[in-house]
Order: structure tokens, then sequence, then C-alpha cells
């Protein structure tokens, strides 16, 4: 007898036992729910929801709060009369923020204790819009005399693929019935996946049906980029880029480009300057980029960033001074050797801390998250250099990755108060360790009363550029 392919399931009818089976096992899965949801419910416990497909495990956000020796409170940064007009339109934008991140193969499933079905659990990927063979489905079910399984999609179409062309637009749903479990195997093997939407990351569940078994595989739905690489030469000098920012102190940035020459004569420099009253920098292999006056930090760190063309670019303080200790190519060694970091930092000899740590809470939609930062806390060891170790933040002495540090970037709004935010931005984007064994030495002070009292002009307007900052993170609050 030949396979029987259905383009929509069909009503097939279970002996009674079987139904009463099949009854028991809904009711019993329907009174464990109720008894979840009515006495298990904390706001740490997961909430499970029976779907008639399967169950997906979700989670209850609840308002956060940040406690520490220092807190910012968005609420008291932003104008009273517009703060809830403001919260509202913010929840809108992050509504549309998961739903860009987000897709079904963000919700988790749990599996079936055990199944005749065979199935690809992890790993199927397919491109936009063109048609590939889903991997190892098959069914292992003891003798009977018809064998009967379906398959069901939502974000594309099936087809079973071959040299018989059987249906040329596919469809969501896919029965398959014979007496031969040999040749309802091998249909499966010819069964086709199309996706019918067009995005550059999102997913769909495939549903895989015998008789009262059921399992719910992921398909990755991806558009494949193009990676951007480097020739990383055989010196330092084709590897890394040293890149600073500078204001109104040219005898300092003097000083630090003497000594990077003391140790790297050929290695280039990129400065970004905002001074008032500019003042061209001489040197060999300098390149200097005059913006307009007072820009600030992070648009300076913007603009000295994009101008770098090596795989790596050393981010350095303009009073800062290269010492014995300075060797760029102790960072550059880990990070060839943990392709997965995007920067390692060292330590300022001025500093109290190398490193800091980030935690996150979502909070509620509407108020927001909370972040707070913690001095000097390190996650774990980096295999293989036993003094470098996985954080979330570090120093303004570090080596980044120059493609994934551009993707991440700096705020340009702001100006002076501007280092801990760019490792918010990249909380989740970036990996970041700190390494002991490599540091920099930090000028002595001097006077500089032009600095000074812009510095003190722009202290005035900053809590509110920070303010619009923690906005865009969706934040509700920050502590040190």
């Amino acid at each position: 007898m030949q396979p029987e392919v259905r383009g929509e399931p069909s009503l097939f009818s279970m002996g009674r036992i079987r139904g009463v089976i099949f009854a028991f096992l809904c009711l019993s899965v329907l009174l464990n729910c109720y008894y979840l949801y009515n006495h298990c419910q904390t706001e740490e416990t997961p909430i499970l929801q029976q779907t008639r497909t399967h169950q997906v495990v979700s989670r209850r956000k609840s308002p956060c709060t940040c406690q520490g020796n220092i807190v910012y409170n968005l609420k008291d940064h932003l104008p009273k009369g517009q703060f809830d007009e403001i919260v509202k339109r913010r929840a809108a934008e992050y509504r549309k923020h998961q739903i860009r991140i987000n897709s079904s193969l963000n919700r988790l499933i749990l599996a079936p204790s055990n199944t005749p079905l065979q199935y690809p659990i992890q790993g199927f990927t397919v491109v936009p819009l063109q048609t590939t063979l889903i991997p190892g489905l098959a069914l292992h079910a003891e003798s009977r005399q018809n064998y009967k399984v379906s398959l069901s999609v939502s974000s594309g179409v099936l087809a079973i693929e071959g040299p018989v062309e059987r249906d040329k637009e596919g469809r969501k749903e896919i029965t398959i019935q014979s007496d031969s479990l040999s040749n309802l195997n091998d249909l499966l093997g010819q069964i086709a996946y199309t996706s019918t939407v067009y995005r550059m990351k999102t997913g769909d569940l495939a549903l895989f049906r015998f008789e009262h078994h059921q399992a719910v595989f992921p398909i990755i739905i991806q558009q494949p980029s193009v990676p951007v690489l480097y020739d990383i030469g055989d010196d330092i000098n084709s590897q890394v880029t040293i890149a600073t920012k500078t204001f109104l102190r040219y005898p300092e940035l003097q000083n630090l480009i003497s000594s990077i020459r003391k140790y790297y004569q050929e290695i280039k420099i990129i400065i970004a300057d905002d001074s008032l009253e500019p003042e061209k920098v001489k040197g060999s292999n300098i390149e200097q980029y005059f913006m307009p006056p007072a820009q600030g930090w992070f648009a300076g760190r913007n603009l000295a960033v994009s101008q770098v063309t090596t795989k790596y670019f050393l981010w350095v303080d303009d009073d800062f001074l290269f010492t014995d200790q300075t060797k760029i190519e102790s960072l550059v060694g880990v990070m060839e050797a943990t392709p997965e970091l995007d920067v390692v930092g060292g330590y300022v000899e001025s500093t109290s801390y190398p490193c800091f740590s980030l935690v996150y809470e979502d909070g509620d939609v509407e108020e927001g998250g909370c972040l707070s930062r913690h001095i000097g806390v390190k996650h774990q060891p980096v295999p293989g250099f036993p003094t470098c170790f996985f954080t979330n933040g570090v120093v303004n002495f570090f080596l980044g990755r120059t493609d994934t540090v551009l993707s991440v970037g700096f705020d340009p709004l702001l100006k002076r108060v501007a280092h801990t935010e760019f490792f918010m931005d990249g909380l989740g984007r970036l990996l970041v360790a700190s390494c002991n064994d490599a540091s920099i030495g930090h000028q002595p002070r001097r006077d500089n009363e032009k600095y000074s009292q812009f510095r003190q002009q722009l202290q005035k307007d900053e809590e509110e550029k920070l303010a619009h900052h923690y906005f865009k993170n969706n934040l509700k609050c920050v502590s040190y």
C-alpha cells in the first residue's frame, strides 16, 4: 500500500480506551496548571501555560529598586509635569524594541519526557524565503497496522521534495499516513521548509505529532551576514591604533605622545580635538581631527574610533603616560587567544580599581529597569590567563575590538560624565575582561584655569543629559 500524504489534517477515529487515556492526561495537566497558578506563584516563580501544542514557561515581571551609596532616580531629573507622559512614551518604545529583538525562539519550551518522534532540537537554520530540507525527521514506533504523523508551522510553508513534484506552493500543515514505517520515514526525509517572512533574524516553531505524542522544535530564520576581517600583519603597528581625545590640554597630550614614541616608534596615533583654540600637534604617523569646540568626550571617542582601520584600538586619556608596564602586546595576546572578547582593560596607576560589574533588572514595563554598579567585582578568570578576569566594565585604558565597539558606539549627548555609560550600553553585547599585568601611568595634575572653568560649567547641565541617556536605556534608577 502506498503512503498517503495529505495537505490538511483529517479526523481519525481512536479506540475508546485510547480516548479515555488521552482525556485523563489532559485533565491531569489542567489540574497541575491550576494548582501551580493558585498555590505556587511568587514574584520569582515560573508560570506554566498549557497550550494546544506545548508548554511554555514565562516569568512575571515586578517593579525593581536600586540600593547603594549613590542612587540616581530618573524621576528626580525629568520635568515633573511631563514625567507620566514621558514614561508612557518610553514604554511604547520599549514594546517596539521587544518586537525587534524577540521572536518565537525566545520562548522557553518544555520537552516531553518520552516520545517516538525524532527531530532537530537545535541548529536548523534557513535563509529567509529559501527552501531547505528539514534534517533528521523520523518516527521510531512499535509495529502497527497504520502510521500517521503530522507536521505544522506558522511562519512558513512545508512541501515534500523529490522526483515527483507534489505541491508547488506548500502548506502550513502536512499529514503523512502509511502502513509502512520505512516508507513514512522516507517521506519525512523529503519534507522541506520555506519561510514566508523576510526578517534579518527571526524564527518559527514546528509542531510534530504522532497519536498522543507531540514535539516542538525551533527553526531559525536568519539572513547570512558578511564577515568583517582584518589582516593583522606580523607586528603591533598593523594590529593596533592608539586613540585619544583632547581638550585644552596640549602639554599633557605632548607628554603622552613622547611616552608612546619611547616604546612604539611607528604605531599610528589618532587624536580627536575639540579645544576652543586648536593647535596643530606635530609628529610622525599622527592623525589629528579637529571638531567644533567643546563637543565632549563621547563625541570625540566616536570620531577617533571611526577613523581606526586596524583590528584593535588602544584607548588612552590625553594625560596618561606609557611606562615599562604598558605592554600592548600582552593585551593583544589575550584578545587573539579569546576571539569572543571585545574589550580588555589594563590598570591605571592613579585609580583604586581596575574594573566593575553591572547588574541589570528588567523591572516593570511602565517604570523601567534598575541597574547597579559594583566596583572591583570580577566574574571568573579568562581561560589560559590567570591574571585576567571577565567583568562588565574597565577603566579608560583598554584595548577594543574596532568593529564591535563601533556597533555599540558612544552617546554624543554625554560630554563630561561618560565612561560607565558606554559599558551600560554594551551590557549583553560586549564581552569584557580586565588584566592586572598591563598598566599605564597618569601625569600629575597641573593648574589649568580655563580647563577647570569649562568643566564646572558643564557640570550644571550634565545631570539632565544623564537623565536622557538613562531614559534611552529604559532605566528607572541607577545605583553606584
